[in-house]
């Protein structure tokens, strides 16, 4: 057994001694052991994550810890969906260029200026990440990076840790902008007008002021970059030539993008308007653009849906979900949330800033989608005890996403960016190299968020 292996075997075994001297019953401590083994396995053998995700359900299935019809329920059936009709919907706008030809525009019209396309980069990996998600975001924002890195001849590896901080912060300000915004939206009943109220602005702020202090971080390789830039002395033929626009392609492209983010944004109004339940146009905006895009792509809509929509991670998402269901059906949660306010001496607010402070430094060490989707059902018992939990649900987004920043681990976006970087032999990103600008870009965003939320809790709703 490899040093892995050791370290797996050990880890398992603190967890569950951990469960018996904190005086969980056997029933959960058995769900514990099962669950860490599934999330130790996901972080020390992280190729093999899925495996270890059909192991660990079907030990809780044949332990009699979860039962098929919890199983179901616990699966997050609506945030699959939701996920599987917007990763159609933005495959279909990467197969025709969409967002390729807007990057392309921005470059071109910001001109040969290191501080200038720099910024202007960093807004766009915030701003698609916001509309779209982060991984689609990264891949783009990384590709073009890598480009311009590569012609102007510098180190890329500063300017795309700076797009990832950027795009990590921008996800969080709507509900499509990262899978916990999607969790958060449709287990907590949020909207995306919500998103914009009590989100988006915390966002802005958090990018207005994580930027410059990035930016002042990384000044020797922007100013080298600017060198680089006025020497070339370049306009748009610095830009890889790009095959023609298909101008009705992208007319079609436009017209999808737009129609599914204006119905996204209005679906709280159109349920009310309909009297449908609750976040059914959230998810029926997602599949019936999912549905438009595959009657437009046609003889490809098969390919489509094969090639583009991420099977691997959402059949992961799903047992991750139903694993985390089971802590709750074992009561495991409800002794999280006990023990949460107990800390916090029953004082909310110090609860508050707890919650986001040990869901973030676990969004950092352990993938944010995991450390959130196993706090959410602690939100829940939490709201079942009387706990006014709708600044959590914020906090648990902000912790998420912003401590994201803080390793290289801590969120998709980060894993993408780096495996795009060692799949190109451009260089090696050390966990010392990240760590050190992502405390900048983790803990002065996570500041700003409680400060901004704690100024709004007499605002919350109850």
């Amino acid at each position: 057994m490899d040093s892995r292996g050791v370290s797996y075997v050990a880890l398992i075994a603190a967890t569950s001694s951990l469960s018996l001297v904190v005086g969980l019953d056997r029933y959960q401590v058995l769900s514990v052991t099962v669950f860490s083994g599934l999330i130790f396995g996901t972080l020390l053998f992280w190729r093999f994550r899925l495996a270890f995700a059909f192991i660990s359900i079907s030990v809780f299935l044949v332990s009699g810890l979860l039962d098929i019809p919890h199983l179901l329920e616990f699966a997050g059936l609506d945030i699959i969906l939701f996920l599987v009709g917007m990763m159609t919907v933005i495959g279909f706008l990467e197969e025709r260029r969409f967002f390729e030809i807007l990057i392309d525009k921005v470059i071109y019209l910001v001109g040969h200026d290191g501080n200038r396309l720099v910024l202007a980069m960093m807004l766009m990996a915030a701003f698609f990440a916001a509309l779209v998600d982060e991984v689609t975001s990264i891949l783009f924002m990384t590709s073009s990076m890598l480009h311009l890195a590569g012609r102007y001849k510098v180190n890329p590896i500063p300017f795309i840790i700076m797009l990832v901080f950027a795009t990590n912060i921008g996800s969080s300000a709507t509900v499509v902008g990262n899978p916990i915004g999607v969790m958060i939206a449709l287990k907590a009943g949020l909207t995306f007008s919500d998103f914009l109220r009590w989100a988006s602005p915390i966002t802005i702020v958090a990018l207005a002021a994580t930027i410059p202090i990035t930016v002042r971080f990384f000044g020797r390789e922007i100013r080298e970059l600017d060198r680089n830039l006025r020497e070339h002395n370049k306009n748009s033929g610095d830009l890889e030539e790009r095959p023609p626009i298909d101008i009705p392609e992208f007319l079609i492209s436009l017209a999808l993008f737009l129609g599914t983010i204006t119905f996204l944004v209005l679906h709280h109004q159109v349920e009310e308007l309909l009297h449908l339940e609750r976040n059914s146009m959230l998810l029926g905006t997602a599949l019936a653009a999912a549905g438009v895009a595959l009657i437009v792509d046609r003889d490809k809509a098969r390919t489509l849906i094969e090639v583009r929509v991420d099977w691997w991670t959402l059949s992961f998402f799903l047992i991750l979900f139903a694993s985390v269901g089971t802590l709750r059906f074992t009561g495991v949660t409800r002794v999280m949330a006990d023990s949460l306010l107990f800390m916090a001496g029953g004082n909310e607010t110090w609860l508050f800033v707890s919650f986001i402070t040990i869901a973030g430094i676990l969004s950092a060490f352990m993938d944010n989608v995991l450390a959130v989707a196993t706090f959410i059902p602690v939100i829940q018992d939490l709201q079942s005890i009387g706990i006014h939990v709708f600044p959590l649900w914020w906090g648990a987004l902000f912790a998420g996403t912003f401590f994201g920043n803080l390793t290289m681990i801590g969120s998709t976006a980060n894993i993408v960016a780096v495996g795009m970087m060692e799949r190109r032999r451009v260089g090696h990103v050390t966990f010392i190299h990240w760590i050190k600008p992502g405390l900048l870009a983790s803990v002065l965003p996570i500041t700003i968020a409680i400060l901004l939320l704690y100024l709004q809790l007499p605002l919350m709703p109850r």
